[in-house]
């Protein structure tokens, strides 16, 4: 390193396309995770700092994640598996909490 600075790095570039499917869909259910929150009013856009609510967005991204967690359980160590089946009935005990009220 010359003049005592020290180097940048460039971001590394992920490609997505070369990671392991079974990575890729636990990667889409916190994608969706995230959403499903923001759209049950639980956390907030961080782009517009508003809370709104969509229990039907909210209903999708969880009922795909449910799905998603059906397909990869077999091919995950049992510790994922908890962990993405208490996300999914976190997800759902609040949708239901949320849809009554």
């Amino acid at each position: 390193m010359s003049g005592g600075k020290e180097e940048e790095k460039e971001p590394a570039i992920l490609d997505v396309a070369s990671l392991d499917t079974y990575l890729l869909i636990t990667m889409f259910i916190s994608t969706l995770a995230e959403q499903a929150w923001r759209h049950l009013g639980i956390r907030m856009d961080p782009k517009t700092q508003e809370i709104k609510k969509d229990l039907e967005r909210a209903s999708v991204a969880i009922d795909c994640i449910e799905c998603m967690v059906a397909k990869i359980q077999k091919a995950l160590p049992e510790d994922d598996v908890r962990r993405l089946k208490s996300l999914l009935a976190d997800l759902q005990i609040n949708y239901a909490r949320v849809s009554k009220s």
